[in-house]
């Protein structure tokens, strides 16, 4: 799997965590740049105390923006993240804990910010469900008519 080219989806990427997350969020910036993936750290760039909800609107509204085609967000459950991100429009944010919810998340709902829970899953799980979102097509058909309605 990690030859493979994620890149071939995405050009740019945008990555933020809270506190909790931080760790986490240092290895998937290191493992997407060793294949070669244009990576954007919105922060923070300490594991210092912070609130995620000011990193999730760095985030979302950068994806919004289409400054960068896809984001990465990463606290204690993913839950925190997703829903202040789901607050911005145009952002379908979601919180993936296997594969088959990341694969979903992607083929059915169009999901642009994976948010995840260093906390609940372990880095290895994260690494390949970062890897899954980033080279999983929308599926578009029945599943676009609903995206819309979102």
């Amino acid at each position: 799997m990690s030859n493979i080219k994620l890149n071939a989806l995405f050009k740019t990427v945008c990555i933020a965590s809270d506190h909790a997350g931080y760790n986490l969020k240092e290895s998937i910036k290191d493992h997407l740049i060793d294949k070669n993936i244009s990576i954007y750290d919105l922060g923070p760039h300490t594991s210092v105390s912070v609130d995620y909800p000011d990193f999730a609107k760095r985030v979302a509204n950068r994806v919004k923006s289409k400054k960068s085609d896809i984001g990465i967000l990463v606290c204690g459950s993913g839950t925190g993240m997703a829903m202040c991100a789901n607050k911005i429009k145009k952002v379908r944010a979601a919180v993936c804990y296997n594969e088959k919810s990341t694969k979903l998340s992607r083929q059915h709902n169009n999901a642009n910010i994976l948010t995840l829970g260093a906390r609940l899953t372990k880095k290895k799980l994260c690494l390949k469900l970062v890897d899954i979102f980033l080279r999983t097509r929308f599926d578009g058909g029945r599943h676009l008519r609903r995206v819309k309605k979102i």
